[in-house]
C-alpha cells in the first residue's frame, strides 16, 4: 500500500499533473494541501475517472485540503477536535481534514503558516498546533494499535539541516525554524508519533519545498516542511519512503514535491 501528501498549491491549476503524477505512482492515498477551491469547483471527476473515491473541504479559494482514496474512504472529518479559529473569525479555515482509508485515520493537514514572527498568525499556528497534538494523542491513547497518519504541509523545518541555510533563516528572524514552532513539532514525537520519511531520505539538502522567486530550485535552496508522522502501528508497517522532486520541475509544477511512503499489508 501506498500513502502520499502533496501540497498541489492549487489543484485546478495543476489537474493534469496530479493525474499524471497518481498514474506514474500508483499511490492508494492522496492527502492533498492547498487545493484553493471550494466543494462546487473542486474537480470531482479527475478522481473519480482514476478509481479513486475522494473527498474536500473548501471554503474560499485559499486553503483547501483533500483526500483521494481507492482502498476506501470513511468516517469523513472536518476539521478536529477543538480546532482553533483565527482571531475573532467564528468559521474555521479549511485546514485539517481525516478519513479512514483502507483501516488507517489518513490527516491532510495544511499547518498555518506564522508569517512571521510578530505576526498575530503565529501565536494561532501554536496554539492550532497544540490542539491537533492533544487530538492526535488521544488518538493513540485510547487505542495504542490505532493507525494514525498525519500528513501535509507543516510549514516548519525542525531541524537546521532542514533549509539551505540555517544562519540565513535566523539573521532574518524568519519563522518555520523558531524554538517554538519546533517545540511544536517534536511534541507530536514526544506524544508517540515518528517522522516515518526521513530514514529513508537522509539529508541535508533534501527538501520538500522550493520557492518560485529566486530560482530556489535550480540553485537547490530548499527547505524540509512537508511530513508523514504516523502512530507506532502505522510506523511499524513502513517499508519505504521517498520524495519526488522531479515532480518539482518543469512547466506548471507546484513549489511542493509529493511525500510518498510505502507500507506492508
Amino acid at each position: 500500500m501506498k500513502i502520499a501528501t502533496w501540497n498541489v498549491n492549487s489543484l485546478r491549476a495543476r489537474a493534469d499533473r496530479v493525474e499524471a503524477w497518481l498514474q506514474r505512482s500508483d499511490c492508494d492515498v492522496l492527502a492533498i494541501q492547498e487545493t484553493k477551491c471550494k466543494d462546487d469547483n473542486f474537480p470531482w471527476e479527475l478522481f473519480e475517472r482514476m478509481g479513486y473515491e475522494v473527498a474536500h473541504f473548501g471554503v474560499n479559494q485559499w486553503n483547501g485540503v483533500a483526500i483521494a482514496s481507492r482502498v476506501g474512504l470513511e468516517d469523513v472529518e472536518r476539521t478536529f477536535l477543538d480546532q482553533p479559529s483565527f482571531g475573532k473569525d467564528p468559521v474555521q479555515e479549511a485546514r485539517a481534514m481525516a478519513a479512514t482509508c483502507g483501516g488507517i485515520r489518513v490527516w491532510s493537514l495544511y499547518v498555518p503558516n506564522g508569517r512571521s514572527l510578530d505576526d498575530e498568525h503565529m501565536p494561532y499556528k501554536l496554539k492550532w498546533l497544540e490542539s491537533l497534538k492533544t487530538h492526535a494523542q488521544a488518538l493513540i491513547t485510547d487505542d495504542p494499535q490505532a493507525q494514525v497518519a498525519l500528513m501535509g504541509d507543516w510549514n516548519i523545518a525542525p531541524f537546521d539541516e532542514d533549509v539551505w541555510d540555517i544562519d540565513l533563516f535566523i539573521n532574518n528572524r524568519s519563522t518555520h525554524v523558531s524554538p517554538p514552532e519546533r517545540e511544536a513539532f517534536h511534541a507530536f514525537e514526544t506524544a508517540g508519533y515518528t517522522d516515518v520519511v526521513r530514514p529513508y531520505t537522509p539529508g541535508p539538502g533534501v527538501y520538500t519545498y522550493w520557492d518560485y522567486t529566486q530560482l530556489r530550485f535550480p540553485k537547490k535552496e530548499g527547505m524540509r516542511i512537508d511530513f508523514v508522522l504516523a502512530s507506532p502501528a502505522l510506523a511499524a508497517r513502513v517499508t519505504g519512503a521517498a520524495i519526488d522532486r522531479e515532480e518539482r520541475k518543469g512547466k506548471g509544477a507546484s513549489d511542493h514535491a509529493p511525500v510518498l511512503v510505502e507500507l506492508a499489508d
